[in-house]
Order: structure tokens, then sequence, then C-alpha cells
């Protein structure tokens, strides 16, 4: 069994609050304030989970600059004060980093959860074990 230390959960609480700021953002119509408040904490609490070598090793794989750079570039965005612009952008870079994901999970949620209508439109999959 993992042990968790102190700063991962520390890093679990900052990116708690960082999703909840970026969801609070959005629903006050792109607050940037709260926004780019949101990505600071979101960040800073995925480094203190993974630990920086491991967040730098991910976002700076060769496969994975462009996904990086629009990612980076939309929080930049946001912290320049562009959020509309920003959050667009920062979300191309996240499906791009993490569409290599999506079908796992996907596959995760369908042998999970029997949704009938689900199962019918997407290809059966094999086993996730």
């Amino acid at each position: 069994m993992a042990v968790v230390t102190e700063l991962q959960k520390i890093g679990m609480g900052l990116m708690g609050f960082g999703m909840f700021f970026l969801l609070f953002g959005v629903l006050l119509y792109f607050d940037s304030v709260l926004l780019a408040f949101g990505n600071v904490l979101f960040l800073s609490g995925l480094m203190l989970i993974v630990g920086v070598r491991r967040t730098a090793q991910f976002f700076f794989q060769r496969h994975k600059f462009r996904g990086s750079f629009f990612f980076l570039g939309g929080v930049a965005l946001v912290l320049c004060r562009w959020p509309i612009i920003g959050i667009l952008v920062e979300s191309y870079g996240f499906v791009l980093l993490f569409r290599s994901f999506f079908p796992m999970a996907l596959s995760f949620v369908l042998s999970a959860v029997n949704i009938p209508f689900l199962n019918a439109m997407l290809p059966s999959s094999s086993s996730m074990v």
C-alpha cells in the first residue's frame, strides 16, 4: 500500500481548491482572477503530488510538446487577462496531452457501469484486466 506524505496531502488540497476556483471562474462568466488563481493552485498542487521532476518530465516529452505548449500557453493567456481565449487554448492543450488516456477511461467507465445506449453506440472492447 502506498504511503501518502504530508506534501501530497497538501497537493491534493491545492488541486481541489484549484478545480473549485476554475469551475467558479467559468460559472461567473470567465472571471480572469478566479481562473488565474485556479490555474496556479492546480499546477502547484500537481507539482506537490507528483513531484517537480516528474511533472517537468510529463510536460516536456517530445511527443507531448504541442499539447504542453497549448496548455501552458492557455494558462499564460489566462494570467494575461484573456480568459475566454486562454481557457479555449488550455482545453485544446488538455485534450492533446491526455488523448491517449481518454479511450482507457471510457472503457473503464463502460465496464464499471452498464449503460445500454452507450454500449450500443460504441464498439465492444476487451476488458482492462
